[in-house]
């Protein structure tokens, strides 16, 4: 499995990194098994043929040979690993597979003595490590756009050849996560998180909540983000980028923008437009929970593009859900929607008018126009909605696992636990201040499977009133400390 390792100005103090003791003294045996040339003396090899110092020049110097702009990090890292389970494979074998890296990558095409200069070090069993410098003997600058998409084509030919561990085809669907240098200035300013992620939320819910492009960028502008909008040559819009507030770089000077698609491979402004339905009348939360079960039902019996364009839709009603869920519901029914994420983005093609997709984007206009209704319905109402909401994550896992998207039916099954999660909460009344212990029964509301509906379908919502207390009322006194099933 090919992972794009971080990059950097100094090829000295990376191959000092690789060819040492390790941050844990886990570097064992560090040599080069590859290079641009062959026959390349390794520095902890053959010290007196060449040294670090002696191979960080050789492989700076077409970067330093460069007339025109010298790139802003010449460092190229990639780390190559096996499975755990997979049989340790010779110098020789992942010399292959270094050199077939590196012609995925763009950087040594096969038979192009001009190419980028590169060395793969293996200091472990499991994997290889190659480092390039981005600048071809030539004088030109290489083409890697694409790189580790092209590197996980090729790691699939050797696992099929080499009876190794098949890795999950990269589908492109993973969370966008900050990189260390963002994590570390969210750190400096003592912000929770980074500016990528504020952004993502922030941006998600808009596009989840949107019925047209100006909707859209109307309501990012409404949560206080910077908007940048991108025209094409004849006025069209064909593009967002968005900014925090007072997030700049260079010292202060400019704002640091992140456009939709860097942000998340489903926030490009083409994706989110695929998303806008057509606005309908508000619906009560009755109706919402009828649609949310037709969705689920019809999204097991989806077929692969239908279902793909089902589950998005569902990611969106998440979203939506969390935004406009009472309070002591908000952060599991939030944290639901974030695990879900991956799970909104399924691989390949999708269809966007299916039933079950109409019905999820009606059920989420019918939260976004009527909030208050839940709230209003108290516990029965909430607890009816997370149960509808269970039914159609359990569904979409099914979906997925059926699809064979392992990544995808993890993080469905881990929006669904939180839902139910969520869902305990309302059973338990929250705590009223100023009451007292008592021996009264509390109201509860228990959910048993309905059997004309299978075993994960829900029953109807029962409420118990609390026994009335009769007799004289005691004198308050010292009493049992507040615990567990105890109100206070």
């Amino acid at each position: 499995m090919p992972k794009k390792a971080e990059s950097g100005e100094t090829t000295a103090d990376l191959l000092a990194y690789l060819f040492g003791p390790g941050n844990h003294e886990e570097h064992t045996d560090p040599h080069l098994v590859a290079a641009w040339t062959p026959g390349l003396p390794c520095p902890a090899r053959t010290p007196d043929r060449m040294t670090l110092s002696d191979l960080a020049l050789l492989l700076d110097a077409p970067v330093d040979a460069l007339r025109g702009p010298k790139p802003a990090e010449h460092v190229w890292h990639v780390s190559v690993r096996n499975e755990p389970d997979d049989r340790t494979l010779t110098d020789a074998e992942w010399a292959t597979v270094a050199a077939e890296m590196v012609a995925a990558a763009g950087i040594a095409p096969h038979g192009d003595a001009q190419a980028c200069r590169w060395v793969a070090v293996r200091h472990a069993d499991d994997h290889i490590h190659i480092v390039a410098t981005l600048a071809r003997q030539d004088g030109r600058h290489p083409r890697i756009r694409g790189d580790i998409p092209h590197m996980h084509t090729a790691a699939r030919a050797f696992e099929t050849a080499w009876d190794l561990t098949p890795m999950s085809p990269l589908d492109r669907t993973a969370r966008r996560a900050p990189v260390t240098g963002e994590r570390e200035k969210a750190a400096r300013r003592g912000l929770p998180e980074a500016a990528r992620e504020s952004l993502q939320r922030t941006v998600r819910e808009a596009a989840a909540r949107a019925t047209t492009t100006t909707d859209f960028l109307t309501r990012l502008r409404d949560a206080g983000l910077r908007v940048r909008e991108h025209h094409d040559e004849n006025g069209a819009l064909d593009g967002y980028a968005v900014a925090l507030p007072g997030d700049r770089a260079d010292h202060g000077t400019r704002p640091v923008w992140f456009s939709g698609r860097t942000l998340a491979y489903d926030l490009s402004l083409p994706r989110i437009r695929e998303r806008f339905h057509p606005t309908i009348a508000p619906a009560d939360l009755a109706l919402a929970h009828t649609r949310i079960r037709e969705a689920a039902t019809l999204l097991a019996q989806a077929g692969r593009a239908e279902g793909a364009g089902d589950v998005a839709a569902l990611g969106d009603l998440l979203v939506v859900a969390a935004a406009t869920a009472p309070t002591p519901v908000r952060d599991q029914i939030r944290a639901a929607a974030a695990a879900f994420e991956q799970a909104s983005r399924a691989p390949g093609t999708r269809t966007l008018h299916g039933t079950a997709r109409a019905h999820f984007k009606a059920s989420a206009q019918a939260l976004e126009h009527a909030p208050r209704t839940a709230r209003g319905g108290g516990a029965p109402a909430v607890l009816a909605l997370l149960i509808a909401l269970v039914e159609a994550v359990e569904a979409a896992t099914a979906w997925h696992r059926a699809q064979e998207h392992d990544a995808q039916t993890r993080a469905a099954a881990q929006a669904a636990a939180l839902l139910r999660e969520a869902a305990t909460l309302t059973t338990t009344p929250p705590p009223t201040r100023n009451s007292r212990p008592s021996r009264t029964v509390p109201r509860t509301v228990r959910v048993t499977p309905a059997a004309e509906r299978g075993p994960g379908a829900p029953a109807p919502v029962t409420g118990v009133p609390p026994r009335p207390h009769t007799g004289p009322r005691p004198t308050p006194g010292p009493g049992p400390a507040p615990g567990p099933g105890r109100s206070r």
